[in-house]
């Protein structure tokens, strides 16, 4: 079995796609209002429009990404204005991770393993 990817459920389909093609650089293979999905490396993230989306939040959840460099993404991130939770701290496990929010409020989590 494979892990193909993830679908967050929005208000506004636009606002999340474009927050999420400029934090993980990458495109949407889609452009409307409804659905778009977004490609990485390992899986993809697909954004869909709910009409009823106080009945599906979700937070007791964190999209969880591996970077090469988690204090350059820090850098790279703040001067887009993103709000930054935790900086980046080595964790008890050897990775180093920082947490953010998407504008929906789904937490972030970029990490890199320094003794990798």
């Amino acid at each position: 079995m494979i892990f193909a990817g993830l679908c967050l459920t929005t208000d506004d389909v636009r606002r999340l796609s474009d927050f999420y093609q400029r934090v993980l650089r990458t495109t949407s293979d889609c452009d409307d209002n409804i659905h778009q999905e977004i490609h990485t490396s390992g899986a993809s993230l697909a954004i869909l429009k709910s009409d009823n989306i106080s009945e599906h939040g979700n937070k007791n959840m964190s999209l969880a990404f591996t970077v090469d460099d988690v204090d350059a993404e820090y850098i790279r991130l703040k001067s887009l204005g993103i709000e930054i939770l935790d900086s980046p701290t080595v964790r008890p496990w050897g990775a180093k991770n920082m947490r953010f929010c998407d504008p929906d409020g789904n937490f972030i989590v970029f990490r890199s393993f320094p003794n990798s």
